[in-house]
């Protein structure tokens, strides 16, 4: 293993501190093979610098962080400060950890209890076990983890405002092409329209990790439906199409736009569809205000409220069984990224929402000929502050009155 790490930043100071804040003893990041990708991302190691021995890196509260490799691969943390214990056998790795813990009676590690949150369990059980043997508490790193993988710099809320104003425009765009084939007879498919989205975002410096959704009636209902060349469907005058899109900027550190939008291909929308939007659109507006009434009273937010009050919403109205997946989730440099999401279906979210961090709010009800779905943005500033983009959807849009 070369030690390419050595020039990464690593904010031993920065991290102590938010030790200290929740009230922690210390945070105890180990893998083993790149079982837990979480530390390998803290301690600044890339998947191709993963090493084959189990390491430990202990950072107490206070004082100088331990070190504990194996004979093999004892250079393996050397990028990073703190003294360091060499092991061979089981046994020195086991009197390595002791050593490491000391009298600590809280300790973090990326666990989760009953693994109520799969995201942040990446130390398997009798890794936990050996560590609780020691007369240790365990208790979640998640909230640890969001401060350094889910907190934004000025320069990427910057690039975010930029990527969601293109975002917004590639929605335009691709209404536009829809309306234009419509009224020139001209045959469009889904994933005509999914490639032409595509290009916009390559001529418009920006990127994505996977084509968009494009799903005309029944193919809206799916959630997670992606068309592909022949296995797409064909847009009609009188169809109902969801759009969703997400793109960042094709730079260092972009982090993405991700929204969702929903159209009629007729000049006035059918009530059945305006019906279940205002439902959907409720429901996303209750999450933002459940969101902006927290940080505006000074208390502290969990993501498992903002879906719960979001689907409240849906419930309320009788269609709770057709809202099938979470509210939202972390937006990052990737655009499921590593912070709290907005869920109390799959799993019970009790990270915190926190300042610096971005997220989606998108409820849908999806019945069996269309589905809608509305999707924003949020992003709490440092003077927490609620920031929406993407823009709020206000009716089913009416694709060839509109365009």
């Amino acid at each position: 293993m070369t030690n390419s790490k050595s020039s990464r930043k690593f904010q031993l100071n920065s991290i102590q501190d938010s030790i200290r804040d929740f009230g922690f003893d210390g945070w105890l990041l180990y893998d083993f093979r790149g079982l837990n990708p979480l530390a390998l991302n803290v301690l600044g190691i890339s998947e191709s610098e993963k090493g084959s021995r189990r390491f430990f890196y202990f950072i107490p509260a206070q004082g100088e962080p331990v070190k504990l490799v194996h004979r093999i691969e004892s250079s393996a943390l050397d990028h990073l400060l703190g003294k360091k214990i060499v092991y061979l056998t089981w046994q020195e790795l086991h009197d390595g950890l002791k050593e490491m813990v000391g009298e600590c009676g809280q300790v973090a590690m990326e666990y989760s209890p009953d693994n109520a949150n799969p995201y942040i369990s990446r130390v398997d059980a009798g890794t936990v076990e050996l560590v609780r043997g020691l007369g240790v508490e365990v208790v979640s790193s998640g909230n640890l983890i969001q401060n350094f993988e889910a907190r934004w710099t000025d320069k990427q809320w910057d690039l975010h405002l930029r990527a969601d104003e293109l975002n917004r425009a590639a929605f335009d765009e691709a209404w536009k092409l829809i309306a234009e084939s419509l009224r020139s007879g001209k045959a469009i498919r889904e994933a005509e329209v999914q490639d032409y989205v595509m290009d916009y975002y390559a001529e418009h410096g920006m990127t994505t990790y996977h084509p968009p959704i494009v799903g005309v009636n029944a193919n809206s209902g799916d959630p997670h439906y992606c068309p592909s060349h022949g296995a797409d469907a064909e847009i009609k005058v009188g169809d109902f199409v969801l759009l969703d899109m997400w793109a960042k900027m094709d730079v260092p550190e972009g982090v993405y736009s991700d929204l969702t939008k929903v159209g009629f291909m007729g000049e006035s929308v059918p009530e059945e569809y305006k019906k279940i939007f205002d439902i959907v659109a409720a429901a996303r507006d209750a999450g933002i205000d459940c969101a902006r009434s927290a940080f505006a009273e000074g208390r502290e937010l969990q993501g498992w409220e903002v879906d719960r009050a979001t689907r409240q919403v849906i419930e309320d109205a009788g269609y709770g069984e057709y809202f099938i997946h979470r509210t939202g989730h972390n937006i990052g440099t990737e655009t499921h990224g590593n912070g709290a999401h907005m869920d109390d279906l799959e799993t019970k979210e009790d990270r915190l929402v926190l300042p610096l961090t971005c997220f989606s709010i998108e409820p849908g009800i999806y019945l069996e000929k269309f589905g809608i779905r509305s999707e924003i943005n949020v992003f709490i500033d440092a003077d927490s502050q609620v920031n929406v983009t993407g823009g709020l959807q206000t009716e089913v849009i009416p694709v060839l009155g509109q365009y």
